[in-house]
């Protein structure tokens, strides 16, 4: 058995990938629009994952939803270089720290 990737809903393509890519740092490694199911597969992974394991799956169903709850979501764990500098980089870009650093190690960002 192996970790292939963890599956979020999302509700907007470019918040998402702004949030993950662009402030994260995950690349975008492969797209899958599908009509017959009206929805799209977007897979992320970082810099030093392989493209076939460990990718975050991000999945937009094409018909509105109202995504309730939440509670049974755990989180996703990425190691970082710099812990402080990511979360700074992430509240000076609007993002909610949930719990911040403490000894250079995990954070649980919103």
């Amino acid at each position: 058995m192996k970790y292939l990737h963890t599956m979020v809903r999302i509700k907007n393509i470019d918040e998402s990938l702004n949030f993950y890519c662009n402030l994260l740092g995950l690349k975008e490694v492969k797209r899958i629009d599908n009509d017959k199911g009206r929805f799209t597969l977007i897979f992320l992974a970082a810099e030093n994952s392989l493209q076939d394991t460990g990718l975050l799956e991000l999945t937009l169903n094409w018909d509105p939803e109202e995504y309730t709850g939440g509670r049974n979501f755990g989180h996703l764990a990425y190691r970082v270089k710099n812990i402080y500098e990511t979360c700074e980089n992430l509240m000076k870009n609007g993002v909610i720290i949930n719990r911040p650093p403490r000894d250079g190690h995990m954070a649980f960002v919103k």
